[in-house]
């Protein structure tokens, strides 16, 4: 066998004559067909000839060896299927008679497998139509879109989606197709083999390039994201991490920390490291001690601060403020106290919001994006200085 040539081929497989047409004139520059796939055909290396290709369409997507034969015995030698297409070709100079003389007979073909790509296309549509409504409902029903996108955790599961769809959109493209091919064939008017295939290739050049980019893409999002995500206790000492420490808020010495192990980590004072293709640096993390001589001043009990926080390093400065309106759309629950906007000179946008002993800051500056929640009494100031600090660490060059 000849050297095996791969060419992306024309995207619309329903388009019978145009594939006909160039598998002939590929026969002309020496590479003869021997396989299709969804984007691309195989051609086998070898002596220019001027082939003739006729496509015949089944009911099911096997061909009889029977039907074979029976086009082998006209001069039709079986080459390759490809879904309902089965394709079979002659030498021009054997003038092998049409497969099809009757365009009326052959439009019948192609009627039951209307019918079966109509019923295949309803099932894949409700499959499709109940991820898709999974999908949204994740995106949309806490109305925190931007937020969603910079995690990055269900983006390839768009994608994918986004590929059903397509497929749906092409499926109905191809039925409304089929309905015309068949409507011309009952009208007596016989499948061009030679129609100009040129502006269906170059589409399926840049749909068959496109679809490429977009699935390595989603391929590599999922690895980034194993390669890149962890979760490990907060060590003593981490002034080079972008996270607020309760040591540092409380001053007291007595503090001691809450300790909840699994599996080797404290995950009572852990933080998680996390990526995403618009926010390549992401920490969460969460904190709580004990400060044993000390009370809450309702008497409830032994005086535990905490602290939390999230923090995002993001690619595209745009995403900064529809991030920061989601975090708040997020995390408020009840508040009786409303959000406050306060100029500060260490960020382009500082939210605070004060109760009792809870204290909230959603602060960015540059690409950095900051969200705090810290139940203790430090004073709100005090945060907002140590906030200025860790933010800083993401924003110096």
């Amino acid at each position: 066998m000849g050297k095996i040539v791969r060419k992306v081929r024309p995207i619309d497989y329903w388009r019978i004559g145009e594939h006909e047409s160039w598998f002939s004139d590929m026969s002309l520059k020496g590479l003869h067909l021997c396989k299709m796939g969804n984007h691309f055909a195989k051609f086998v290396k070898s002596t220019p000839q001027r082939i003739e290709y006729r496509i015949e369409v089944t009911e099911k997507k096997e061909i009889s060896d029977a039907q074979i034969i029976l086009y082998e015995d006209h001069g039709w030698q079986y080459i390759t299927s490809y879904q309902y297409f089965h394709v079979f070709a002659a030498p021009e100079e054997k003038n092998a008679p049409e497969i099809h003389t009757d365009p009326a007979e052959q439009s019948y073909t192609l009627s039951k497998l209307n019918k079966k790509l109509i019923i295949n296309l309803i099932l894949v549509t409700f499959g499709v139509a109940w991820i898709v409504g999974m999908l949204s409902a994740v995106w949309f029903l806490d109305d925190t879109p931007v937020l969603r996108l910079v995690e990055g955790h269900i983006i390839q599961q768009t994608v994918l989606a986004l590929f059903y769809l397509y497929y749906i959109y092409s499926s109905m493209r191809a039925l409304l197709a089929i309905h015309a091919l068949r409507r011309n064939l009952k009208e007596g008017k016989a499948i061009n083999h030679h129609a100009p295939w040129e502006k269906s290739l170059r589409k399926g050049k840049f749909v068959s390039i496109g679809f490429i980019i977009v699935a390595i893409g989603s391929i590599g999002i999922p690895i980034m994201q194993l390669i890149k995500m962890d979760t490990l206790t907060l060590p003593k000492d981490s002034s080079s991490l972008p996270l607020i420490r309760l040591a540092n808020l409380e001053q007291n010495q007595m503090l001691v920390r809450d300790e909840f192990y699994i599996d080797g980590e404290d995950w009572a004072n852990r933080y998680s490291i996390n990526w995403s293709p618009f926010a390549p640096v992401q920490y969460e993390s969460g904190e709580s001690g004990t400060i044993n001589n000390m009370k809450w001043q309702d008497q409830s009990g032994i005086y535990s601060p905490s602290i939390s926080s999230e923090v995002y390093q993001l690619n595209f400065e745009i995403l900064v403020k529809p991030l920061i309106s989601d975090l708040i759309k997020w995390h408020s629950y009840d508040e009786k106290e409303p959000y406050i906007e306060k100029n500060h000179p260490e960020f382009d946008q500082l939210i605070v919001q004060e109760e009792a002993e809870k204290k909230e800051i959603f602060a960015s500056k540059g690409k950095a994006v900051m969200y705090i929640r810290y139940f203790g009494y430090a004073e709100m100031d005090v945060l907002i200085e140590h906030a200025a600090q860790k933010i800083n660490l993401l924003t110096e060059d």
